[in-house]
């Protein structure tokens, strides 16, 4: 297990980020190579951020340990990069490449970056007074998107000129769901090939299990990308490493994207992806020592968080390639499998798509969901569920322990009555205060 640098090293980093000898020792682009940076010991502050948990300044050893529990897991996946030894001059050669990013290796903080929305929480006297309803926005914009990237984890980079076929497999042999791509000829990161492109191209391609279907036989990402993007062409939202973990919450939901890259803007270099999931475990680290916000003991039928109305599900006997229409057309990420009664009994998500691949059995769409979930690579508990007569704060702990993307709503008989997902969690935890928060500034 790797451990989380310092939550409080902003000063830190700005001290590492003066030397211009570790910088110029970087690998330019993180690209084509397995190439990783030793990370170093960070210099002695003596003055810390005071945000917000003053206990732990008392206890260093319980905060190690928490992070320390939060960390990526080990790197078991298989690499697809040059030999050990081998020096990269040129950008990425089209294979998939399996890149060790380490903090150490971060960028230094430009001047501007403790200005404006990334200004630090002080927790003064005066605040102790204010409502406590923002108290997970203010922690939010307290911390920077550095400070979530682990020690050590690893990241998959493809070049656009890589067989999609390949980068798939890829996917799966480093059991991850997504990639930023690499353009040679623009020398940058022009998007992320995801789960969700998968998922695409069988829509779009598949005809039977007696055609084969060519794109994703020989169509390289390049050519996806002509064709299906098309005039919808936008570019790769990112985010910098000093930028808020509340501008990062922003972005993702602004943008209805569930993973965002964190890239030094310097450099170039893609350091880190970052979801909604590990977001939410960063915060859960801290909430039993902040201030309990009243509307986390409120039920989500008072606090109408998720989703009610027009729920999509499909049935046990349901065609895979219907399941995979209605994630197209609906722009969905889960289906609840409900069988005769009306009951929730099991739960298809885009992630269970990838499972095709690994079987290579995506030639035969016709087959049920039930056989297809027969080849879940995880061991799978049994669909993760909730009440709308349950806190938030329930809720929070519940998503956060199962490692889930969403809990489906059910009533008493076990049917459906709604979603709620991390999307939805975030939003009502730090941006809906944060818009109340702005609306009484104006009112006065």
């Amino acid at each position: 297990m790797k451990r989380f640098g310092s939550l409080r090293g902003s000063k830190k980093r700005k001290d590492q980020g003066r030397s211009s000898e570790r910088r110029k020792s970087e690998p330019h682009g993180l690209l084509a190579s397995g190439l990783s940076s030793s990370p170093s010991t960070p210099t002695q502050v003596t003055k810390q951020p005071t945000f917000p948990l003053e206990s732990y300044k008392h206890e260093p050893e319980r905060l190690e340990a928490r992070l320390h529990s939060s960390s990526s897991p080990p790197d078991t996946g298989q690499r697809f990069g040059p030999p050990p030894g081998q020096s990269v001059a040129k950008p990425p050669t089209p294979a998939p490449t399996l890149c060790n990013t380490s903090k150490a290796a971060a960028p230094p903080q430009p001047p501007a970056a403790s200005e404006g929305m990334l200004e630090k929480l002080e927790l003064e006297d005066e605040a102790v007074g204010e409502s406590e309803s923002d108290i997970y926005m203010r922690f939010m914009r307290s911390h920077k998107c550095y400070d979530i990237v682990p020690t050590s984890s690893k990241l998959v980079v493809f070049d656009t000129t890589l067989q999609v076929k390949k980068a798939f497999f890829a996917l799966v042999a480093n059991g991850v769901r997504a990639a930023p791509l690499w353009e040679s000829k623009k020398q940058s990161f022009v998007g992320m090939l995801t789960i969700t492109d998968f998922i695409n191209i069988l829509h779009r391609y598949y005809k039977s299990p007696m055609v084969q279907i060519y794109e994703l036989e020989e169509h390289k990402i390049e050519t996806w990308r002509e064709l299906y993007l098309q005039e919808t062409f936008k570019p790769l939202v990112n985010i910098s490493p000093d930028a808020s973990l509340f501008d990062a919450v922003y972005s993702l939901i602004k943008n209805k994207i569930h993973r965002l890259p964190v890239i030094d803007p310097v450099s170039g270099n893609a350091l880190y992806i970052l979801t909604h999931k590990r977001i939410l475990k960063f915060l859960q680290l801290f909430v039993s020592e902040m201030p309990k916000p009243a509307f986390m003991k409120k039920n989500l039928d008072e606090l109408g968080i998720g989703t009610y109305h027009n729920i999509a599900f499909i049935h046990p006997d349901t065609p895979i390639i219907k399941a995979l229409n209605i994630f197209v057309d609906r722009r969905i990420s889960a289906l609840p499998v409900v069988d005769e009664s009306g009951k929730v009994v099991d739960i298809y998500s885009k992630f269970d798509v990838i499972n095709l691949a690994a079987e290579k059995t995506y030639n035969n769409l016709d087959i049920t969901v039930t056989q297809a979930l027969q080849h879940r690579s995880q061991y799978f508990e049994g669909v993760v569920k909730c009440s709308k007569l349950e806190t938030l704060e329930t809720i929070v702990d519940r998503i956060v322990k199962a490692e889930v993307h969403r809990l489906v709503v059910v009533n008493e008989a076990d049917s459906i009555v709604g979603i709620i997902s991390l999307s939805d969690i975030l939003q009502a935890l730090v941006l809906t205060p944060a818009g109340a928060k702005q609306k009484e500034n104006e009112t006065e």
